[in-house]
């Protein structure tokens, strides 16, 4: 009698689905691990998580640089030709200036504001120096405050704007445009430190 075989097609999906790799005693490559030393064994390493990038520290604001008893306070740097304030310990406003020239250079140091003209004419022969002298003049300006009894303000200058940011041009006083200058004039009490730096112009005699 012939013999008939039958074949039996296995469905795939039907089919198990492969063993997970058995794990081996390291050094010992095909050597299984015995069942009672797989709970010694140290967990598999977890997947890595993409960290965020670093937000970048926001730059330090710059600290007062002197004590203040009104709550407001500026320095005048040469370096940069900015006078920056401060009021309760944080940075206000920025602004450019123009200090003494060369030849009449704006000493250095700590001024306390003393008075304020909403307006006023400046004159050299306050200070010993003719209106018709070379260097004299006679010149109307808005928002005067005073820093110095021997005639250093801040004060308006429309006519030097230009220089203001840039270099030295006054005749030792801070130049700054009229905006600027009227926001001094608003908000600085009387005995404000206004600190001056970076000139060559010597060391302020306080009292001056």
């Amino acid at each position: 009698m012939g013999v008939v075989i039958a074949l039996v097609a296995v469905p795939t999906a039907a089919m198990a689905a492969p063993a997970a790799p058995t794990p081996t005693i390291p050094g010992l490559p095909g050597v299984p691990v015995p069942d009672f030393l797989k709970p010694l064994l140290p967990a598999p390493p977890a997947p890595s998580t993409p960290q965020p990038a670093p937000v970048p520290a926001e730059p330090a604001e710059p600290a007062p640089p002197a004590p203040t008893k009104t709550g407001w306070i500026a320095l005048a740097d040469d370096a940069t030709h900015t006078l920056t304030i401060w009021h309760d310990g944080k940075v206000t406003r920025t602004m450019p200036i123009s200090m003494g020239s060369n030849e009449h250079p704006t000493p250095n140091g700590t001024y306390f504001t003393k008075e304020k003209y909403r307006d006023m004419y400046m004159d050299s022969s306050t200070y010993g120096v003719p209106v018709t002298a070379p260097g004299g003049y006679r010149t109307y300006v808005e928002y005067a405050v005073r820093m110095s009894w021997d005639g250093i303000f801040t004060h308006a200058a429309p006519w030097s704007v230009e220089q203001q940011g840039k270099t030295n041009v006054s005749h030792g006083c801070i130049n700054l445009n009229t905006e600027n200058a009227k926001y001094i004039y608003d908000n600085f009490p009387t005995g404000t430190p206004i600190v001056v730096r970076g000139t060559v112009g010597g060391q302020y005699v306080q009292g001056s």
